[in-house]
């Protein structure tokens, strides 16, 4: 299934430029997470994907991919999409947050349970449309 991932990130990212903000994404590393290590604090980064920022950003539906620098260092950085936990806006906080896939589970991430406390989904099929006055 297309994940809507993606298209999210790409939209609050175009969202920041459009109002100003900074973009900032928060990724969970892992082994396939390309991110300069001595940043990582507990298995957690925040990458600053600002123009002023980065080189050659793509944001395509498996990866992010730019260049920056680090201590003055000029690194490449990897992140799968299905890790970036969070994108938002440094000035203000506002943004997305998403459920990150651990080991072993799709990247798309294994389907929650609903809490007990809500309703049960509608059925699929077609849907329907109820008038509320």
């Amino acid at each position: 299934m297309l994940s809507t991932r993606p298209y999210l990130i790409r939209a609050i990212y175009e969202w920041c430029g459009d109002a100003g903000f900074t973009p900032h994404i928060l990724v969970q590393v892992d082994e396939h997470t390309k991110v300069p290590a001595g940043h990582v604090k507990d298995g957690q980064i925040v990458l600053n994907i600002g123009g002023n920022a980065v080189r050659d950003l793509a944001i395509d539906n498996d990866w992010v991919l730019f260049s920056a620098r680090f201590s003055g260092v000029s690194q490449e950085i990897a992140v799968p999409i299905h890790r970036v936990a969070a994108i938002f806006a440094r000035e203000n906080g506002q943004g997305m947050h998403f459920d990150v896939a651990e080991a072993g589970e799709e990247q798309a991430g294994a389907p929650e349970a609903p809490p007990e406390d809500q309703p049960p989904e509608p059925p699929k099929g077609r849907p329907q449309l109820k008038v509320v006055k």
